[in-house]
């Protein structure tokens, strides 16, 4: 059973079809039993950060999550998801995020080049980066095995993740700035892009992780 966390962040049914659709038994909940019970955690969300974390406060999710990740429970953040992970993000200034990994959030700059290696066009880049863009594989990452380099995958956000450990960085992509896209560390998994939405590419990702068990 895979509990994909309801805390009024969206996106939870998108993520629930495309488990469904490789065979996966989602159940969205904010129950700490099923959460705790389940053989695979997933955390998706779009929204604020400062909205969020006041949302997992609320229904007393933070302990939840803190216990599913210290039990070893493959657990997956997606899209804000991811960034609530980290220590805290531009988008809500004095809100401490989960901490559960070192970094901050950022705002992807709007002066910067669509490209890696281009300079700068003059024009302000569209805020949010919306859509596909490649990735490159920093490292080796279970959630990426069987795919190759430069597979591309969606996205959606305004804000970017700089981790403070780029050893945990599996996967990164470039929009005005490099970007951390995905991170990996035991068996906490987080991507700043939305495997649900990435066709083939992201299925396989969610296969990926469904492979993996606690330890």
């Amino acid at each position: 059973m895979i509990a994909i966390i309801d805390y009024d962040a969206g996106n939870l049914r998108s993520v629930e079809k495309a488990l469904i659709r490789i065979g996966g038994e989602p159940v969205i909940t904010r129950d700490p039993g099923v959460i705790l019970g389940a053989d695979h955690v997933i955390l998706p969300g779009v929204g604020s950060f400062g909205d969020a974390m006041r949302s997992l406060t609320q229904y007393g999710l933070i302990p939840v999550i803190q216990k599913a990740v210290e039990e070893n429970i493959p657990f997956l953040g997606i899209c804000l998801g991811l960034q609530l992970l980290f220590e805290g993000s531009e988008e809500s200034p004095g809100v401490e995020g989960l901490s559960l990994l070192k970094g901050m959030i950022r705002r992807i700059p709007s002066d910067g080049p669509v490209c890696k290696g281009a300079a700068p066009s003059g024009e302000p880049l569209k805020i949010p980066h919306m859509g596909w863009n490649s990735l490159h594989f920093d490292h080796p990452g279970r959630l990426f095995a069987g795919l190759e380099e430069g597979t591309y995958v969606y996205f959606v956000h305004s804000y970017y993740l700089e981790a403070a450990d780029p050893q945990i960085v599996t996967a990164s992509a470039f929009y005005g700035t490099d970007i951390h896209a995905s991170v990996e560390k035991g068996n906490l998994f987080a991507c700043q892009f939305h495997p649900e939405k990435s066709s083939d590419a992201g299925m396989k990702i969610l296969e990926n992780f469904l492979q993996i068990r606690r330890v």
